[in-house]
């Protein structure tokens, strides 16, 4: 009889934990385990995979900000409806409300999952900061606390968080869906409204002050200085045309015409192939980001800022630079360029082949679990 398991997240965004979960669910054995996913707010668009592969989606119909114990009982009622051997909660409203839940619904067992680090330091909002001191104190009552990166693990340490056991899982990226194709940036670029030929730097993300944005644009403004050639691309939630603190801003960089916006898209597997070269600028909050994963499963090297697991995830396929420092990030591009970026991209690729593909997450999450499940026989 597979062994049932209940995850339960926050929403169904378009972010990396709940990328990552939906990866895992649909790829898991279906022989030997029988998952189910609850979010705490109503799904957003990566419920279409798991409802297209078959994955039942409940919604405790929480607001967005407002905790109720109202979905709190729900998550009881349908744990004891369920029954589910393992209780897997994935980010930090979904931890706590999943530990309430469990007091009285008594799964087996309970497992966190957590993705972030520096979630503490000023910038982030008060609520949050009161939210994961107060998981620190309970961090004894699950089984099992998951990382997908050896900073997140740190920092949580550093914090207080105390678990029985900490278990750390890289994220996986899909290979197959998820791979180089040379011959069609041409026509990618295209069918973005690109130039062919110029040399393309993107930025995948949202729009948030984490993210970092600014220096993307002010180190785009410094490279055209010295390699006219060059065209950005903004994509991920916010980055659209009626944004006008954006547009602003490009304004004053003098990048009217090099910067182009493609905000959320669905088909990123057709967006990193049309890129040269990825960034990442965040500032904080960074575990192990699925955006270099992804862009390196499609040949594309990446620059980062050194936070949470980036230098090792990109190894030498690319560039690790400080935080904030346009001048620097700039730089890191150029470095690629000189180095030659055929060969990178070969690279890139093989690393991720080697050490990252969702092959190596799923059996990592199913020897935890049938691990766990030993305990009962044993």
């Amino acid at each position: 009889m597979p062994l049932r398991v209940c995850h339960l997240i926050t929403d169904l965004d378009t972010g990396g934990a709940e990328r990552s979960l939906v990866n895992l669910v649909t790829a898991m054995d279906r022989d030997r385990f029988d998952c189910d996913v609850v979010t705490l707010i109503e799904p957003g668009p990566m419920a279409q995979p798991l409802l297209d592969a078959g994955i039942p989606i409940t919604s405790l119909g929480m607001r967005r900000g407002r905790p109720s114990l109202g979905a709190v009982w729900s998550l009881v009622r349908h744990l004891r409806a369920t029954k589910p051997v393992i209780l897997q909660t994935w980010l930090y409203h979904a931890d706590l409300v999943g530990t309430a839940a469990a007091l009285f619904a008594r799964p087996k067992f309970l497992v966190w999952n957590v993705r972030c680090t520096d979630i503490t330091q000023a910038d982030t909002e008060k609520p949050i900061r009161w939210l994961v001191r107060a998981l620190a104190l309970l961090s004894g009552r699950p089984d099992a606390i998951v990382v997908n990166s050896h900073s997140g693990q740190s920092d949580h340490k550093s914090i207080g968080y105390r678990p029985k056991r900490w278990v750390n899982i890289p994220n996986g990226v899909d290979l197959e869906r998820f791979r180089p194709r040379p011959e069609e940036q041409a026509a990618l670029r295209t069918r973005l409204r690109l130039d062919p030929n110029a040399i393309t730097i993107g930025m995948v993300a949202r729009d948030h002050p984490m993210k970092d944005v600014d220096t993307f644009l002010s180190a785009a403004s410094v490279i055209r200085k010295s390699c006219a050639d060059v065209q950005f691309v903004l994509c991920g939630d916010g980055f659209v045309a009626d944004n006008a603190v954006l547009t602003t801003t490009i304004a004053k960089l003098g990048l009217d015409r090099r910067v182009f916006r493609l905000g959320r898209r669905t088909d990123m597997e057709m967006i990193y192939p049309a890129l040269d070269i990825l960034t990442l600028c965040s500032i904080y909050g960074e575990g192990f980001p699925n955006v270099l994963c992804e862009a390196m499963a499609c040949g594309v090297p990446c620059v980062a800022t050194d936070i949470g697991d980036s230098a090792e995830i990109i190894g030498d396929c690319g560039a690790i630079v400080p935080m904030r420092n346009p001048d620097s990030l700039a730089q890191g591009w150029q470095t690629l360029l000189e180095r030659g970026l055929r060969g990178l991209s070969g690279l890139a690729r093989s690393r991720m082949e080697g050490r990252y593909g969702l092959d190596r997450m799923r059996a990592h999450y199913q020897s935890l679990y049938d691990a766990l499940a030993r305990n009962l026989s044993a």
